[in-house]
Order: structure tokens, then C-alpha cells, then sequence
């Protein structure tokens, strides 16, 4: 019996001991799963990030064909397009330079950082929701109905492509 029990204590430990390996790993790679894996540099992400900018400037001109704009809406379509641009430029940052400069920093320092950088996101995205609510007003009730049902399209689409249920 006190084998048995000596038997699932060092089980317990070294279990434990693995998760707080694997921890401290993931703390000091600063959570970056791609950090000292053989194959996964800079390149890899700068190539994920062109077919981005692809994929949306694909997306972008079949919404422009879908929603059939007259002359007068063009104005409107290229201020909504242009908006639409930050929000893949601001996915460019580079992490590990980023990480780097936040090793550096103190707890207040690095949240005082992160707390601009949630005050920059935050105003993308108010000028990207008036950019679309002025683009939207500009549109027929036929091509709001198109807008409408494309915009709807991305929300829950994974990285796949295939619609993913958020519950």
C-alpha cells in the first residue's frame, strides 16, 4: 500500500514539474509557438500576410462587383476600401521586435505600452465604423441587402474558410 502511494506521488510530481517546465517555456518565448521551431522565420509570417492582403483585395473587388456602384457611390467605395487597408497593415507588426522592446520594460512601463496600443485599435476602428455607416447611407436598399450578407460572411469563418459555430 505504501508503495502504491510513494508510486502516485512521484507521478503526481513529475507531472507537475512537467507543467511547470512547459510554463515557463511558453513565459520566456513570450507565448510565440514559432520561436525555435526549425522552419518558422520571418519570411513565413511576412508570406502569411501577403496572401492576407490577397485574400482581402480578392474580397473587396467581389464586393464592389456584387454591389453594382453607380458613378456617384465611387467617392464613398474608395474612402470604405481605404479603411478597410489599416486593418491588415496593423497586423504587420513585428513581434519579436515588439516583444523584445517589452522585455525591456517594467510591469507599468509594458502595460502603459499596451494600453496605447489598445487606444491606437480602439481609433481604427472608429474611423473604420464611420467609414462604413457613410458608405453604407450612400447605398440602395437592393445593395445594403448585398452589403448586409457579405459583411455577415467573415464573422465566423476560420482560418479554414469554413463557418465555424460561436457559442
Amino acid at each position: 500500500m505504501k508503495s502504491m502511494l510513494t508510486k502516485r506521488a512521484l507521478l503526481v510530481a513529475l507531472i507537475a514539474g512537467g507543467g511547470v517546465l512547459a510554463a515557463s517555456a511558453y513565459a520566456v518565448s513570450g507565448g510565440a509557438a514559432a520561436d525555435g521551431m526549425p522552419g518558422c522565420d520571418v519570411r513565413h509570417g511576412q508570406a502569411m500576410q501577403a496572401k492576407m492582403a490577397e485574400r482581402q483585395d480578392k474580397r473587396m473587388a467581389e464586393l464592389k462587383d456584387k454591389l453594382k456602384l453607380t458613378p456617384a457611390q465611387v467617392a464613398a467605395w474608395q474612402a470604405f476600401s481605404d479603411a478597410e487597408k489599416p486593418k491588415l497593415q496593423a497586423q504587420s507588426v513585428d513581434r519579436v521586435a515588439m516583444r523584445e522592446a517589452y522585455a525591456k520594460m517594467n510591469t507599468p512601463q509594458r502595460l502603459d505600452a499596451m494600453l496605447e496600443k489598445s487606444d491606437q485599435r480602439h481609433a481604427q476602428m472608429v474611423a473604420r465604423v464611420a467609414a462604413v455607416k457613410t458608405f453604407y447611407a450612400q447605398l440602395t436598399p437592393e445593395q445594403q441587402v448585398v452589403f448586409d450578407a457579405e459583411a455577415r460572411l467573415g464573422s465566423g469563418r476560420g482560418h479554414d474558410g469554413k463557418m465555424h459555430h460561436q457559442s
